[in-house]
């Protein structure tokens, strides 16, 4: 029975398959000379790039609504009614998810004259009176007249308020910019974790790293809607943005193209910046074909698409070649749409990215450390739709499958990191990366989603309602395969040049490269000693004052020993891996959401409220632990200035479930087990043990509290000309709930932890478990926001189009967590709470502002450009410890809150921030039109003026090698072209 009740809730429900909608609306008011409303008049709606004809009828107020469009930006809407001539308006805009409103008045016929069509022309500055959500509407016209990186993901730079970002996954607004965890290329800032990415209803947002996990032909975009803001509960909320991706479906002509693109080193300006010795060269070629199967029926619309790009990596110490890198991607498209009636529609949906990558991209790797890559996959969807009248109703299911592995040249040789005092030695990489990769990972990340949305409009008389409600059943795994190659452990050691340092001197030093231990492992290394079989040995080694051993005890461990070091290091740190086997993690969701979108006269209210439920599974298959239903509600209201004007508030929370790289540190109970151990005399001594059911690595609170984003947001928007509108924006957000890991054994103690001290009771425990960490709520971590927005956009019209914006973002905080288990609960001295911790948010950027626009000639010549300027990334003075840059602590120990200890120096968060900077980017176009088939050439200069810029400075205190803090450490690539021509039909 339980099975039925969920069964006849799913379908009672309209429940939801995806957290987003995918069509428009148009809303429709006929009259006739004299402004008297006309019932019963005719409408249809159609256009070249969405399938099929829609029609509506007005009722007695003369009112239509025709929803369940395709996005579109050429519509022609034609109203006839018997006695009056029929009138059409052109290229009328439709946007997913919004509604427009249409005002005709129609003429009588003439006494003896037949009827006639009228023109009214073209609609295309609207604004939705009705929407309280901040969005922009990515479109044909505006991105392939600019010069772009063509893919979906370097389109959200056109974005008011998104900030620049090295790998493409670019922070929004209240979204966290910087980690402290660096990645390949040492690199900590400029990209985020709190976007969530929709194609065609497939959530391809990776479900561990919280990034973009999936690619598409850029040629298939029909539409790209980007939501920033004033979110309403049919959407899944995120502290950053959602991009909803929309693709073509053909139609019942038939329509291709074919292009290619091309890129080299002698399309580029010398670097100024190093010596440049390199080459590399970049193709992309690709074609697309849709049209009618059966007219009016079934169409279908495919694409095929071969990037590959041959490059040189440098030396970081000499810029010369260390090594050739090809990068081979493949992206497929299939879609098949079929109209079984003019209610009812079927569509399927195919796409796939495998990537090949022969060797590392990053110059930080050298030859030594080099590997392989193997990622992307394949991609499903399938949606039943029905509209009928003011009820939409549609049933979807959707899978994604994704790799990510790699595979080391060097198979035999264990990773070996080698860390210099700072200040003492400047080693080069090959001096400081010894060893090969170390270590050869399969991994694949699934997702499933399945259900049904639904829609219904009521007409009453006390207004309009549009109702909507959903409910979301999804799945996502991470299934991952590591081995360790060598002897089975990767080691962290210290230079011979540095032979005969103690614990104590190690923690408290600064190093250039990782260090491993920090003062709170003391205690660890004592209790694994306790209970080992070697106790007398190591207090005959350790208690220099015969009083027995205790943790402090443990700082006069001497690191000066090299036996067995796979290179002649001095031993310190090592993981070792005891065994080895594949682990799949899950989580399940349930998510539901209903709303009211009510309308009377001038006001529109949209209330609803969004449930989620989250549930995550061990490698075991057990269930680890269950978020209960946490409801999220969201409230705007809109009032309708005039019929092209708006003033608007919202209020709403926006939740951020916990993704799979917590759900696999809490959950690897099977798996591979590692043991961290320190090196202590002549032996090696484990004090920590990682995955499997010995020691568990992390239990789930049961007081652990979903992360989630309040909201508050005015707005007022104004159609200026009959092609231009305007927007400007307040918002406020604050996140809260922050996750982190804890060491109970610290911060239950209050003779350690003083007034930092938590109760076992903040965490929902009577006595300790058994592991090694507890994932929980970070005490007092927090996280605000608050920024204007002011937006300005002319649809192409008299051969021109633009879209500027200016952004200001102030954000600051006491934690840049985002679902990462982190130092902030397993040392006192990076507490939020603690002292120097509260600052301006590092990876934030306070001022943005962009402009991009193109002109066309009527003989055939297009000239686009863009210009972004931001005014620097904010960043911290930081020191390195076990692969993070952490806030800088001060010189001398002093006593807060009953702790005595060197605390974060209050100068040290957010306290730098690197130059300001603008791009001007260029294309020309030529369009050459013969027939019905057309010719495009282009060229794209990126970064014209050739301004190198600083985009990044070195953040370390005590630098690297090759920079001190505050040195460059990246700027903008230089001026270089790319050439293309595309040939379609």
């Amino acid at each position: 029975m339980k099975n039925y009740s969920k069964l006849f809730i799913l379908l009672m429900c309209f429940i939801s398959a995806i957290a987003y909608a995918d069509k428009g609306s148009l809303k429709i008011l006929v009259t006739d000379e004299s402004g008297k409303p006309i019932s019963g008049a005719k409408i249809e709606a159609k256009s070249p790039d969405s399938l099929g004809t829609r029609t509506a009828t007005t009722d007695s107020d003369g009112n239509a609504k025709i929803f369940g469009l395709d996005p579109s930006h050429q519509y022609s809407v034609t109203v006839s009614s018997e006695g009056f001539n029929r009138e059409q308006r052109t290229d009328v805009i439709v946007i997913s998810d919004q509604t427009f409103q249409l005002e005709y008045n129609l003429k009588p016929i003439a006494v003896g004259y037949e009827e006639e069509m009228v023109v009214v022309g073209q609609q295309l500055a609207a604004v939705d009176t009705t929407s309280a959500t901040v969005s922009q509407d990515i479109t044909l016209d505006l991105t392939e007249s600019l010069p772009t990186q063509r893919t979906f993901q370097s389109y959200l730079q056109l974005v008011p308020g998104v900030k620049p970002s090295p790998d493409n996954n670019p922070s929004s607004k209240s979204g966290v910019n910087y980690s402290d965890a660096t990645n390949a290329e040492g690199d900590t800032s400029g990209y985020s974790t709190d976007n969530v990415y929709y194609i065609e209803g497939i959530d391809v947002t990776d479900n561990y790293t919280g990034t973009f996990g999936a690619n598409i032909n850029s040629e298939i975009i029909q539409e790209q809607k980007v939501i920033t803001g004033g979110i309403p509960a049919e959407y899944r909320g995120t502290a950053g943005l959602i991009s909803n991706v929309i693709t073509k479906s053909g139609g019942n002509e038939f329509h291709g193209s074919v292009n290619y693109y091309f890129q080299n080193d002698g399309l580029v300006s010398s670097n100024k910046h190093t010596e440049d010795e390199t080459s590399f060269s970049t193709y992309d070629a690709a074609f697309t074909l849709g049209g009618p199967i059966i007219q009016d029926k079934l169409w279908f619309f495919a694409s095929y698409q071969k990037k590959e790009r041959t490059e040189d990596v440098q030396k970081l110490d000499d810029n010369t070649k260390q090594r050739s890198v090809t990068t081979d991607r493949d992206l497929g498209f299939l879609k098949l749409s079929w109209q079984i009636s003019e209610q009812d529609r079927l569509t399927g949906m195919y796409f796939n990215d495998p990537v090949s990558i022969d060797s590392a991209v990053s110059p930080e790797v050298i030859n030594g450390r080099n590997y392989t890559r193997d990622q992307g996959g394949n991609n499903y969807r399938l949606e039943y739709s029905h509209v009928r009248d003011n009820l939409q109703v549609s049933v979807h299911t959707f899978k994604h499958d994704a790799e990510l592995s790699r595979t080391p040249t060097d198979q035999i040789n264990p990773r070996n990191d080698v860390i210099f005092l700072a200040g003492e030695y400047s080693p080069t990489p090959e001096e400081a990366q010894l060893g090969g990769f170390g270590a050869q990972t399969e991994e694949y990340r699934r997702k499933e989603q399945h259900g049904i949305k639904g829609q219904w409009v009521l007409e009453t008389g006390f207004g309009s309602h549009e109702f909507k409600s959903g409910y979301e059943m999804s799945e996502a795994e991470r299934e991952i395969n590591s081995q360790y190659l060598g002897d089975s452990a990767l080691y962290t050691s210290i230079s011979p040049l540095h032979s005969g340092i103690t614990l104590g001197e190690y923690t408290n030093t600064d190093w250039i490269g990782d260090a491993e231990f920090v003062e709170d492992d003391y205690a660890r290394i004592l209790t694994e000693i306790e209970a080992s079989g070697d106790y007398d040995y190591y207090v005959d080694l350790l208690d220099a004052d015969d009083d027995g051993l205790t943790a402090e005890d443990m700082a006069n461990i001497v690191f000066n020993s090299t036996e067995g070091n796979p290179n002649g290091q001095i031993n310190s740190y090592r993981t070792l891996m005891v065994t080895t086997e594949p682990a799949t993690m899950k989580i399940k969701g349930n998510e539901f959401y209903v709303q009211d979108k009510w309308n009377l006269d001038k006001w529109t209210v949209n209330l609803g409220f969004r449930a989620e439920k989250w549930t995550h599974y061990a490698s075991t298959g057990e269930k680890i632990f269950t978020f209960d239903w946490e409801v999220a509600p969201r409230l705007s209201v809109v009032y309708e200035v005039t019929d092209e004007s708006k003033v608007w508030a919202y209020m709403g929370r926006y939740f951020d479930p916990i993704r799979t790289d917590m759900t696999s540190f809490a959950g690897t109970l099977t798996g591979p087990l590692r043991e961290e151990q320190v090196f202590i005399g002549d032996r090696w001594q484990t004090y920590r043990y990682r995955g499997g059911s010995v020691n568990p690595d992390a239990y789930f609170a049961p007081s652990t509290k979903t992360p989630y984003t309040d909201e508050i947001l005015i707005g007022y928007s104004q159609v200026i000309t009959s092609d231009i509108t305007g927007e400007v924006t307040y918002s406020r957000r604050k996140t809260k709930d922050l996750l982190e890991d804890y060491d109970l054994g610290l911060y239950t103690d209050p003779e350690i932890a003083g007034d930092l001290a938590l109760p076992l009771s903040y965490f929902g425990y009577d006595e300790l478990p058994d592991s090694n960490y507890v994932i929980g709520t970070l005490a007092g971590g927090e996280r605000k926001y608050q920024g204007f927005e002011f937006t300005l956009r002319k649809r192409k019209s008299d051969n021109w189009q633009m879209l500027a914006s200016y952004t200001y973002n102030d954000a600051e905080g006491n934690s840049n967590s985002d679902g990462n288990a982190d130092f902030q609960g397993d040392v006192l001295w990076l507490d939020p709470r603690a002292p120097g911790m509260y600052g301006e948010q590092p990876g934030n950027i306070k001022h943005i502002f962009k402009v991009a626009g193109s002109y066309t000639f009527d003989f055939g010549l297009e000239l686009g450009a863009s210009y972004f300027w931001n005014s620097g990334m904010l960043y911290s003075n930081t020191f390195s410890a076990s692969g993070r840059h952490l806030p800088s602590r001060v010189d001398s120990a002093y006593e807060w809150g009953g702790v005595e200890t060197r605390w974060v120096d209050e100068g040290s968060v957010g306290s730098s921030t690197t130059p300001s900077y603008g791009t001007l980017d260029l294309r020309v176009k030529y369009v050459l039109d013969f027939s019905r088939y057309q010719a495009e050439f282009f060229l794209d200069i990126y970064n014209a003026l050739d301004d190198q810029a600083v985009t990044r400075e070195q953040d370390l205190a005590a630098g690297d090698a090759f920079t001190s803090y505050g040195d460059a450490r990246a700027w903008v690539e230089p001026r270089r072209m790319y050439l293309g021509m595309r040939f379609s039909f």
